[in-house]
């Protein structure tokens, strides 16, 4: 497995660990009563800036494990990652209309920004699954 492959792997697996984490710290907050009543501010900024960090200590911790032989991307993982930051960019984009949606209802700023993180959460999930999938199937 190349150090790209790696790379969107880890990725993936750490954005969508950090979303779950956040809606059960959520779920487990709220204690039966409303969500958009709970302190979620503290926890989702702690949340996104847990889930920017961690991939890069889950790299470093997958690289002692099992060593790539290289470390420099080839033309073939960069048109890889091409492809699959182009994915994730339309499904955030696509993603993008439930929190302006939200915001044109005058939704509660909770439901807004929740929205927002889950469209990114799943930009990043499926841009690394497009990336492992080109990896497994082939470019």
């Amino acid at each position: 497995m190349s150090y790209e492959e790696k790379g969107a792997w880890v990725y993936g697996l750490v954005a969508l660990a950090g979303w779950v984490t956040y809606v059960l710290v959520l779920l487990v907050r709220a204690d039966g009563a409303a969500l958009a009543d709970s302190p979620y501010v503290p926890t989702l900024l702690w949340t996104i800036g847990i889930s920017a960090f961690a991939p890069v200590v889950g790299r470093l911790l997958v690289e002692v494990v099992r060593p790539s032989e290289t470390h420099r991307p080839d033309v073939r993982d960069r048109e890889i990652d091409r492809r699959g930051e182009y994915v994730g960019g339309i499904v955030l984009g696509v993603g993008m209309v439930g929190p302006f949606a939200l915001a044109l209802l005058d939704a509660d700023s909770f439901w807004i920004a929740n929205a927002m993180y889950t469209a990114f959460v799943v930009a990043a999930v499926v841009g690394s699954l497009v990336k492992v999938v080109a990896y497994r199937r082939g470019l």
